[in-house]
Parts: C-alpha cells; sequence; structure tokens
C-alpha cells in the first residue's frame, strides 16, 4: 500500500504559510503593467531603486545586504515590505522568502522517478487484478534518450508515469481529457499498448487527431511486422525500440523494405518513409543514416504543437445542428474503432467535459481507467481532478495544468460569473471555507517562467512599455482612455513608438491629428528613463509567480487529500522547468476496494 509523505494537516499548514506570504506581497502581482505610469505604481509599492532590484534578481538574492541600503522605513518589515507604509524596502528579505514559499523551498513535491519507484515497488493494492501490461517497456525506458523538443520530452516522461498508474491498477484504459493533437495518447497506446480515449472540446482537434491517429496505425503495422521477423530469425537481442532501422529501395525500386540487423521485412501497404513524412513533414527519408524508431516516433508527434487551443465551448452554447454533428461523429468513430479494434493507436472523441459528464455515455466500452491531462487550459484540470473523485471507475488521475490566468475565481468578484456555477479556484474545502482568492492579475504573474527568465529567457519589455506610455497617452489627450478594445497586437506590427501610436489611435477610432508625431516621440523620451522601473518591477512579478503557482496547485493537492477514498495524492515534479515550465502533476490513487470494476 502507497502512503503519502504529507497530510492534510502538514499540507492545510503549508498554505496557511503561503497565503500569509502572499498576504502581503500578492498586490505587486495584481498591479497591471498597463498602469505603471498612470497609477504610478512604482512609487506605490517600491522603495528601493531599480538597479538594486535587478542586481539582487540577477544574483539570486545571495549577495549580503549593504547596511546602507537600509532606510527609516526599514525598522520593521515583513517578508521585505514596510509594516507601516506596505512599500518593498529590503529586496533580499523578499527574494529569500519567496524561495521558501515556493513549491521546492517548501520541498512537498516528490520527483519523478520517487513517484515511478513507488509505483514498481507497489505493484498492485491487495485485492487488485494482476497487472502484465507494459513492465518491460516501463522498466526500460529511459526518459531523456530522445529528448530532442519540449513535446517530446512532455509525452516521454509523462507517459510512463501514465503507464506505471495503469500498471499498479491493474487496468489497460487511459482517458486523455482535453487530449488536443494526440500526442500523449498516441505514444501511450503505440508505446506501452494502453486502449486511450482521447476527449477534447474542438472538432478541429479531434479531426486533427483522427487524421494522425490513421497514419500513425500504418506506421504501427510496420513497425510490428519488423519486430515479429527480427523475433523469427532469432536476430532481436534488444527491444524493438533499441534496434536500428534502416529505410532502402526494394529489389523492385517501387517499395521500400526495413533494414535491421540483416532482417528484411517487405512493407506490405505503405512506404514507412511516405507515412513518416505524412505525419510529419520535417521527417525525411533517410538512404545512409540508421535512425531508432522510437526517435522518428518522437519526432512526429513534437511538430506544430505549439498552436493556439481554440476556446472551449460549453454544451449550452452549441447549436442544435452542432450537438447532432458531434453525437454523430463519436459515435461512428467508435463503430469504426470496434471494426479495427486490433489496430487501433486510439480513439479521438468530440465532447465539452466536466465532473458531470457521464463518461459511460462517451465510451461504451467504459472499464477501470487511468484519467489524464496535459497541459488542460484553465478550468479544465480542476474538472479533470473532479471527475477522478466523482467517478468510481477512475482509478487513477495525472494532471499537469496551465493557464492559470484562465481559471474563473468563485470569490473575486471582479470577475464574470462561473461558467455552470462551478469555478476552478479554490478546490479544496479548506481554501473555500476562508473565500481566498488571488485576482486575475497575480494568475497572470502565476504563468511566468522563472526558470527562463533567470538565464535571460525574459519577458519582452519593449511592448509593455509602449502599452503602458500610450495608457499616459490616452489619459493625457482622450477621454476614452479606459477603452475595451484591445491594442496588443498592434506592436507587432509597428516599426517605432510613433507608428505604434498611430495605429493604436486607428484602432480605437480616436483622432490621432491632435498629436504630432514630435508631441508622440516627446513621451517616448520622458519615460524612456523610467524604463528599469518597470523592468524590475516585472523582475518582482516574476519572483511571485513560483508562490502563486504554488498556492493553486497546493488548492488541487488539499482537495484530494480531503477525499476518503484517495489513498495517494501528491504533487510530482514531471519536466524539465526549462524545457516545460508548467511542470508540476497532480498524481491521485483510489483505494481499490472503492473502485467499481468492469
Amino acid at each position: 500500500m502507497l502512503s503519502s509523505s504529507f497530510s492534510l494537516t502538514e499540507i492545510q499548514r503549508q498554505i496557511d504559510e503561503v497565503r500569509r506570504f502572499l498576504s502581503v506581497t500578492l498586490s505587486i502581482a495584481n498591479a497591471h503593467t498597463v498602469e505603471f505610469y498612470t497609477h504610478d505604481v512604482w512609487k506605490r509599492f517600491v522603495a528601493v531603486p531599480p538597479e538594486e532590484i535587478l542586481s539582487a534578481v540577477s544574483r539570486g538574492g545571495d549577495q549580503q545586504r549593504e547596511p546602507e541600503s537600509k532606510g527609516k522605513e526599514q525598522s520593521k518589515t515583513t517578508f521585505g515590505f514596510c509594516s507601516d507604509t506596505n512599500r518593498l524596502v529590503d529586496i533580499h528579505e523578499l527574494l529569500h522568502a519567496a524561495k521558501a514559499h515556493s513549491l521546492p523551498g517548501l520541498g512537498v513535491c516528490w520527483s519523478r522517478d520517487e513517484l515511478l519507484q513507488a509505483l514498481r515497488e507497489n505493484r498492485s493494492e491487495p485485492g487488485a487484478p494482476p497487472a502484465d501490461m507494459g513492465k518491460e517497456q516501463c522498466a526500460e525506458l529511459e526518459p531523456d534518450e530522445f529528448m530532442n523538443s519540449k513535446k517530446s520530452h512532455e509525452v516521454q516522461s509523462m507517459s510512463e508515469v501514465v503507464a506505471c498508474l495503469a500498471q499498479h491498477c491493474g487496468v489497460k484504459q487511459v482517458i486523455d481529457v482535453g487530449s488536443g493533437k494526440g500526442y500523449l495518447s498516441s505514444f501511450l497506446s503505440l508505446q506501452y499498448g494502453l486502449r486511450v480515449y482521447g476527449i477534447d472540446s474542438s472538432s478541429t482537434n479531434t479531426h486533427g487527431a483522427q487524421e494522425r491517429n490513421r497514419k500513425l496505425k500504418k506506421f504501427s503495422r510496420v513497425y510490428q511486422k519488423y519486430t515479429k521477423a527480427e523475433r523469427a530469425q532469432g536476430e532481436a537481442t534488444h527491444s524493438p525500440q533499441e534496434e536500428l532501422v534502416e529505410i532502402k529501395s526494394g529489389p523492385n525500386g517501387d517499395s521500400d523494405v526495413l533494414c535491421a540487423g540483416g532482417g528484411i521485412v517487405k512493407q506490405e501497404e505503405e512506404k514507412v518513409s511516405t507515412v513518416l513524412s505524412d505525419v510529419s513533414p520535417t521527417v525525411e527519408r533517410h538512404s545512409e543514416a540508421n535512425p531508432e524508431t522510437e526517435e522518428h516516433f518522437l519526432s512526429a508527434l513534437s511538430v506544430d504543437v505549439i498552436q493556439t487551443t481554440p476556446p472551449r465551448i460549453p454544451p449550452s452554447q452549441l447549436s442544435a445542428e452542432e450537438k447532432e454533428r458531434r453525437k454523430r461523429e463519436n459515435l461512428e468513430r467508435k463503430a469504426l474503432n470496434r471494426t479495427h479494434s486490433a489496430s487501433v493507436v486510439f480513439s479521438p472523441l468530440t465532447s465539452y467535459v466536466t465532473a458531470e459528464t457521464e463518461l459511460r455515455e462517451l465510451i461504451s466500452e467504459l472499464e477501470d481507467a487511468v484519467m489524464v491531462g496535459l497541459h488542460t487550459c484553465g478550468d479544465l484540470a480542476p474538472s479533470t481532478l473532479r471527475m477522478f473523485v466523482a467517478k468510481p471507475e477512475l482509478a487513477a488521475v495525472c494532471s499537469v495544468g496551465c493557464c492559470y490566468h484562465l481559471l474563473s475565481e468563485e470569490f473575486d468578484h471582479a470577475q464574470k460569473e462561473c461558467l455552470h456555477g462551478v469555478c476552478g479556484f479554490p478546490l479544496s474545502q479548506y481554501l473555500r471555507d476562508q473565500s481566498w482568492f488571488c485576482g486575475r492579475n497575480a494568475r497572470m504573474s502565476a504563468c511566468l517562467a522563472l526558470e527562463r527568465v533567470s538565464l535571460g529567457q525574459g519577458i519582452q519589455m519593449e511592448s509593455l512599455f509602449y502599452r503602458a506610455v500610450l495608457h499616459v497617452i490616452l489619459r493625457d489627450h482622450y477621454s476614452s482612455y479606459k477603452s475595451e478594445k484591445r491594442v496588443g497586437n498592434v506592436y507587432s506590427k509597428a516599426k517605432s513608438f510613433v507608428d505604434y501610436v498611430r495605429r493604436a489611435l486607428r484602432r480605437l477610432e480616436l483622432d490621432e491629428s491632435k498629436l504630432s508625431d514630435d508631441d508622440i516621440q516627446g513621451y517616448r523620451d520622458a519615460y524612456g528613463t523610467r524604463m528599469g522601473e518597470m523592468r524590475a518591477f516585472n523582475m518582482l512579478k516574476v519572483t511571485l509567480a513560483p508562490c502563486i503557482e504554488g498556492l493553486i496547485l497546493l488548492d488541487r493537492l488539499c482537495y484530494l487529500k480531503e477525499q476518503d477514498d484517495v489513498s495517494l495524492s501528491a504533487l510530482v515534479q514531471l519536466f524539465d522547468p526549462l524545457l516545460s515550465p508548467r511542470c508540476y502533476a497532480v498524481v491521485g490513487l483510489k483505494r481499490y476496494g472503492n473502485r467499481v470494476t468492469s
């Protein structure tokens, strides 16, 4: 029986510590950059020179504090803020406190290796059915062996954890919520033999996943034939993933063959190079090199993954025709998958899911399963955890969320009401009892990547500066400076600050003849001397980002620990934060006796 290293009481204590820290510092994270100059944000919150902040942050806050930097306001401070004026007066104290109140500083997270070791040492709980699936692959897979892109890193790292969760629970089905283009789903099925159902609210994503599914099935059949042929010839000394594969022209010059260790398998249905190039235009046909099969597959999965996900549309907003179309498509896919069940990579389905969604209405062949979500956006991450708790057929969950700025907050009265009356934050009863909320700007700050910024992959400061100075111009010369119209994408088209302002004024339908070019440039020159303040202030936001993210994730962990039938719940760092800043997964396992087996 696995046991969690942190009790509910201990997690609640850590939540209290982070909440106390944020109660003092959250005002900085919630300050809007657009209003930086119009609301004189720097003087309101900071009493330290910007150069001192930038120097301290760049050194990680480890250098000694200069005695003369302590001002009169610093006689009594809390986390570096003066208790009387609420202004920051000690950057070193703040940096030290921010580290201590981040997830690494709290020491609450498991490493990925710790979780895998625990799962493998406890193959199944007492009374659970035997899990004979994927033992060889799960034990042999090296997470960093073929990592050549962000998505490959995520898929490789998470799929091994999911496969071991399934093995531990004795289940062979996986439900991938917010599956997008099906990268994780495809790899789980092809590499580990799991039956995966990918559910996404976007029909565009589902269609793309279905097409990729069709092409990968062809690759899978070739891959399996190659493995069988080698084994039949007694030449397979390594796993299929470790063998070298060479693609050459066939004897007749009109078909490709797979050559490995002298074994030749003739492809019957389609050329391997054609299959790979169909899946990914960047995968080239090689006549001399010997790329490894798994590397081909990972490369195919990692193409065009950084795309804007279409917004999730609630069922209540769908037309009757769209509802009927989605229902028909799902039925057709399920019928097709039943016909070709032996060669299915995974089954993509279109549906908007909530904790109330009846999974058996979507998946008629539903058995006990593991629910997963890789970078599920906004409220979908907490909805995934709610589904795990509500559905007895879900044995385990592994959820990695993202886009905290799109979370709905129950107690933030400045935002619109939550969809369906259920909000994404707070999730735990413990924080709900305290009516805690962060605020949208703070959740925006939580999306910042401290590790990347620390290495110089920083924020695009000029665009933020342009927008803030534009706000000053709108305040000084136009009564409608709080216009709701967005001008965010104007910067990418502008050739200079003057051009930027004129484009923005046209977008806002304001009279640009009020200002000459010299007037506009005058604003740029006047506030340019204060650009260091904005840079330093945004570095403060970056410093606070891990603490805000930590509270959101601790809330989700606390929610699972509040459930009586959850035997294990943990925060696990799955990814390298430099490659994938949203690197933490919420993992949960149910007690076997409380699950329903099919």
